[in-house]
């Protein structure tokens, strides 16, 4: 964190992926920067052995940020807590009800959605009311928080979640009987600090979902903190795209759902800032799947709704649409045609081409077969690859179809950027955004080499390769400002406008916001907020996001929220309009890691490293010089046909694409 590097003299950033690790290190000797194999099984050796790869030690580091899928894998693969439920009499079918709604309309042989996580015999409503403007209407007894405690105890839940009707407008009861619960179990989940909004059924969903990752989240934690010396200030990333104290973040995993995703966006946003790219879309392609996200104005786009596991969360988090198409994707032969995904290869055994045991197909398989990987390199020092293995591979495939290997291995690329194109479609088209003006900003291990084909795919003119970008995610650890956000129902009308209402509730936020910043070290002074009121007309479903200044009036507000409205449907009115929600983020500083890089001198192009065979289409093989990244001069172009390596990723240029370097290491493509 920004205030946080004490003597060891390092700042490490640490993204563990679903197939690799990626190490970046900031100190007094320069930069360093690693990837490694994900172990799974023990996340906390997988950290330990990155920071080894770059050969430091935890006496050498003072601050280091970590971003885990820790909690994306449980959600993934329903590794759960057994979690209890307590909520208002009454309503103790609200996980079972959901909305009432299929996941799949037309998918009538499938279940309408998933089963509720908290089983009939493990939920129990308790005597007290609260109304929508948090006004007592029945009282809670200290004899019901007795028989709440008395169920708890009978029932012996792993944690426990509570979810009482208009808590957010209230939380009094809630406070009371988590006081009284934590006298019992270590793991409490409260509705009030985990979405303080409306919506019954989401808010108590997420509640449920925070429970049922904390005690495995919490161990993780707790392990880590008994590992870090005291001279280590260690802090994770979170879903909202900042960081926060690991003790911040054990009452509420949840938050942790996307923290190795939302590093890269932010890492995306932050270069987007310092080129000027007025709307970017992140994406970062790596060994198990490619996580998008839109850019725009330098700012991550926030969402609150999202479904995770196929469970609906309501909180603030960065806006990723993430699918299962990564360079460790296995490729099958269906009925329908080539299928890539979900589940892939990993690191053990991983593609078959890294001749590690590995025979299914992969993506990374197809891109060695058609010459964009060099079998004479090793990839970080580490990892060769086989083109006979890649082709023995996919000559299954290729025997079925009746088609040569490397037409198999194109239309595999086709496929899998088909997929990749849909999930940016859904950030961009599906929102009003017309991303044929956004630039592509390519990360990850397999990103660089698909982002020219992808791009001419869904019409994109201009890709940024940034610096490392095979690391970038762990970049994004370290340049993300430490950030907490919160969001909160007011439900304030215009028409009956409380201004005195609204600036207390502005208080309250940004006390407990800025509470927390500096329980993770951020000194008072260095703290910022910013403000969003989610807005509609009265009888609206969906509110508007608009950001507004923290003295803004009632006539200030209401033309702020007219402008955005009109600005997203095309029309707008002087109907009477509710203040729905209240969000504010509060941030300090991050770092500047990414500061001006000079690269090699000189007007023309070195000679090319290798000329190696590569298919681009049906054409057939061409011969395609390759050249190492840190080897091009500024803004000398160079000219598809070509490939550009570092040591982890490899950039595709096909024919017709030129490239280009700038003084701060990123390459810049015109497809």
């Amino acid at each position: 964190m920004a205030d946080e590097t004490r003597s060891g003299g390092w700042t490490v950033g640490i993204d563990i992926g679903g197939t690799f690790t990626d190490v970046v290190a900031v100190g007094p000797e320069g930069l360093r920067h690693a990837k490694t194999p994900t172990t799974p099984g023990d996340p906390l050796a997988g950290l330990e052995k990155a920071i080894a790869a770059v050969d430091l030690d935890w006496p050498s580091i003072g601050s280091l940020i970590h971003g885990t899928t820790l909690v994306t894998n449980m959600l993934v693969e329903a590794k759960l807590a057994r979690v209890a439920l307590i909520t208002t009499a009454g309503f103790e079918d609200v996980l079972h009800i959901a909305r009432a709604s299929r996941d799949d309309l037309y998918s009538l042989d499938r279940p309408p959605r998933l089963a509720s996580l908290v089983p009939p015999e493990l939920t129990f409503g308790i005597t007290e009311r609260m109304d929508f403007r948090g006004e007592v209407i029945e009282a809670l007894s200290e004899a019901e928080i007795a028989r709440a405690v008395a169920f708890v105890r009978a029932t012996r839940p792993e944690a426990v979640a509570v979810s009482l009707l208009h808590a957010y407008a209230n939380p009094e009861h809630e406070a009371r009987l988590g006081a009284a619960l934590r006298e019992v179990l270590a793991y409490v989940s409260l509705s009030h600090e985990v979405s303080p909004e409306a919506r019954e059924y989401e808010r108590t969903a997420s509640t449920a979902l925070n429970a049922a990752v904390m005690p495995r989240a919490s161990a993780y934690v707790d392990r880590l903190l008994a590992s870090v010396p005291e001279t280590t200030a260690i802090s994770l990333f979170h879903s909202a795209g900042g960081v926060a104290m690991p003790a911040v973040l054990r009452s509420a995993p949840l938050a942790l759902a996307l923290s190795g995703p939302a590093a890269g966006a932010i890492a995306t946003a932050d270069v987007c800032r310092k080129l000027g790219i007025e709307t970017g879309l992140a994406f970062d392609m790596g060994g198990t799947t490619t996580d998008v996200c839109l850019v725009a104005h330098g700012r991550a786009e926030i969402a609150t709704n999202r479904k995770l596991g196929g469970r609906p969360v309501r909180q603030p988090m960065i806006a990723i649409e993430t699918v299962g198409a990564g360079g460790g994707s296995l490729v099958r032969l269906g009925a329908g045609g080539l299928t890539i995904g979900p589940d892939s290869a990993g690191s053990d055994p991983g593609p078959a081409s890294y001749g590690l045991g590995g025979t299914e197909p992969t993506i990374t398989d197809a891109n060695v077969l058609l010459g964009y990987l060099d079998p004479a390199r090793r990839l970080g020092g580490a990892i060769t690859v086989d083109p006979a293995k890649a082709r023995q591979a996919l000559e299954p495939i290729a025997g079925r179809l009746g088609r040569p290997a490397g037409e198999v291995a194109l239309g595999v690329l086709d496929v899998a950027n088909a997929v990749m194109a849909r999930a940016l479609r859904r950030v961009t088209v599906q929102r009003g955004v017309d991303l044929r003006g956004a630039t592509l900003v390519a990360f990850g291990g397999a990103g660089p080499m698909h982002a020219v084909s992808l791009a001419r795919q869904i019409g994109i003119s201009h890709v940024l390769v940034p610096e490392f970008s095979s690391g970038f995610s762990a970049f994004g650890c370290i340049a993300a400002p430490p950030l907490m956000a919160k969001q909160k129902t007011i439900r304030l009308d215009s028409e009956n406008f409380d201004a005195a209402r609204l600036d207390r509730e502005r208080a309250g936020i940004r006390s407990d916001l800025s509470a927390a910043l500096m329980r993770s070290g951020v000194r008072p002074e260095a703290i910022r907020h910013a403000e969003q009121l989610l807005i509609r007309y009265v009888g609206q479903s969906v509110a508007v996001e608009v950001p507004v200044g923290p003295d803004a009036d009632l006539a200030t507000i209401g033309r702020s929220f007219r402008e955005v409205h009109q600005r997203t449907y095309g029309y707008a009115t002087d109907e009477p309009f509710q203040i729905e929600s209240l969000r504010i983020e509060a941030s300090a500083p991050g770092a500047d890691v990414l500061s001006t890089r000079h690269g090699a001198t000189g007007t023309a192009l070195p000679e090319a490293v290798s000329v190696l065979p590569c298919i681009f289409g049906p054409g057939g093989a061409v011969a395609t010089p390759r050249h190492g990244r840190e080897t091009l001069p500024i803004d000398v172009p160079v000219a598809g046909p070509a490939v550009i390596e570092d040591a982890w990723s490899t950039v595709v240029l096909p024919p017709g694409a030129t490239c280009r370097r700038d003084t701060a290491g990123h390459l810049h493509v015109e497809v």
